[in-house]
């Protein structure tokens, strides 16, 4: 049987200006949750109230992957349950990978616009002003954007042994990865 692989992102209900700071990423909260398993082939989408059925979909995953998911999503979630995702999951985080090869964060975007073509549909802050609307739809149907994009980013580098970003003076540039799950 053929690995599962769970891509995962989620969005919050606070910034971190509105909990006291990014240490308190625990009371954020959750507004939407999605995931993509390679294995279903689907999409699964979750609200806070079924943080249980998201944290069961990670915990069988044979590997997650995100992008800034370790040490953001899974902090958001220590607010919603005891369980340390960062010691306890499979997790290959694109960002933190992508830090350690370059020595600075890029941007989700700056990835997926150089090596796809396309970019984010749009941010975490517009999701947070979509909460406070009631728009949970619209932060949906944008968290499941996210997912996509960063699974296409994630084989992307698989298949090619590398990924483009445009840097800070928008250049395109090449960073060699190891993402292949083979």
């Amino acid at each position: 049987m053929a690995r599962d692989i769970v891509y995962f992102d989620l969005e919050t209900r606070r910034t971190a200006a509105d909990v006291g700071g990014w240490g308190k990423k625990h009371e954020m909260g959750i507004s939407v949750a999605v995931t993509y398993s390679s294995r279903a082939q689907d999409y699964c989408i979750y609200t806070e109230e079924e943080t249980g059925d998201l944290i069961k979909q990670l915990v069988r995953a044979d590997l997650v992957v995100g992008y800034n998911h370790v040490g953001f999503d899974y902090e958001v979630m220590l607010g919603h349950t005891v369980f340390d995702f960062r010691d306890q999951l499979n997790s290959l985080d694109l960002l933190i990978d992508l830090e350690k090869k370059l020595g600075h964060r890029l941007k989700l975007e700056a990835v997926a616009a150089a090596s796809l073509g396309t970019g984010k549909s749009a941010d975490g802050l517009q999701a947070i002003r979509w909460w406070q609307k009631g728009m949970i739809a619209e932060i949906a149907e944008y968290c499941c954007y996210d997912v996509k994009v960063t699974r296409e980013v994630h084989e992307y580098g698989a298949k090619h042994g590398f990924v483009k970003y445009h840097d800070r003076n928008g250049r395109e540039q090449k960073v060699e990865v190891e993402w292949s799950v083979d």
